[in-house]
């Protein structure tokens, strides 16, 4: 395991390092002017100048690289243009509410969809197959903002089980409850897992009809293995490797998804930071939220290259 692991983990470095490259360039060639942004159109050039200076911008491209990838790994950040706050707090109060959201779609993907890929498979082209593609491919089709409108004017405004948007906190202090957040992301979490779930169901519903046609399964059941039993004991975890592979994939959808969904539902999460940062051209913040969202799908990849290894040996033999 040694090996695999210390290649995986390389591998994760220069990824890390290719993608804060990447943030940086392109946002060094976006047009537009931070301190002219900040100042306002009718700024003088000498004040323009003199906020570029304070704010570091009037440096070469490769020393302010250099400082800002010294701030990643030391947690200094620097601060945002537009608020006046450290970018690190900025971004561990928003991520507060982001990552339970994403967590939670992605439960809920991860539920739906291998319920409905389970019982499609088995009954190939019939009646409970064809039904649960035809609502996947429908699910495929529905744009997740829109689906996310429609959850608003159904629970919120007609049943008004739902608040439509806002987010009251985690704690007493804020105004909330641990229930009453949860509560809060319930639709968010619907609108963005329900498109996730309906490929991922498409993807387990092949890899599980894949692996019912090999022979071993048929062994298990001339042995008397109930089709239950062979189903989820042993199809379901061979199937899997595809299934992780998509589900990787969509943790990253999911986190870039929640940019619109957040700002549909008034959330003061990871993506309306980003989405704010960028209409006022606080480009350290948006650098940095995009370099954390970057790192974050990079991570859930490498640990989706540890779960290969461990769900089949063989994908660790074979890379050693």
């Amino acid at each position: 395991m040694g090996p695999f692991l210390l290649k995986r983990l390389l591998t994760l470095i220069a990824t890390l390092a290719g993608a804060s490259v990447v943030v940086f360039v392109v946002l060094e060639i976006l047009p537009g002017n931070a301190a002219q942004m900040l100042m306002g159109p009718d700024a003088s050039p000498e004040a323009v100048a003199a906020l570029a200076t304070k704010l570091g911008l009037d440096q070469p491209a490769l020393q302010r690289y250099g400082h800002w990838v010294g701030g990643l790994l030391t947690g200094q950040l620097g601060d945002s243009y537009a608020y006046g706050t450290p970018v690190r707090d900025l971004v561990l109060e928003r991520l507060a509410l982001t990552v339970p959201l994403a967590l939670m779609a992605m439960a809920i993907t991860t539920v739906l969809a291998l319920l409905a890929g389970v019982y499609a498979a088995p009954r190939h082209n019939r009646w409970g197959d064809v039904g649960v593609m035809g609502l996947a491919q429908i699910g495929i089709a529905i744009p997740n903002f829109w689906f996310a409108i429609l959850l608003i004017l159904l629970f919120s405004v007609k049943l008004q089980w739902f608040a439509a948007g806002g987010f009251p906190g985690w704690t007493e202090d804020s105004g909330g409850s641990p229930l009453e957040a949860l509560k809060a992301l319930l639709l968010p979490a619907i609108s963005l897992a329900v498109v996730q779930a309906a490929i991922l169901a498409r993807i387990t519903r092949s890899s599980v009809l894949e692996v019912l046609r090999e022979d071993f399964v048929r062994t298990a059941r001339a042995k008397g293995l109930s089709r239950r039993a062979a189903l989820w004991g042993h199809v379901l975890r061979n199937a899997m490797i595809p299934v992780v592979t998509v589900m990787g994939l969509q943790f990253a959808n999911l986190l870039a998804g929640t940019i619109v969904v957040e700002n549909v539902f008034y959330l003061p999460g990871l993506g309306r930071l980003i989405f704010q940062s960028i209409a006022n051209r606080d480009l350290i913040v948006v650098r940095n939220c995009v370099m954390l969202l970057a790192a974050m799908v990079i991570v859930v990849n490498f640990v989706v290259d540890l779960l290969y290894a461990a769900i089949d040996p063989r994908v660790k033999a074979s890379d050693l």
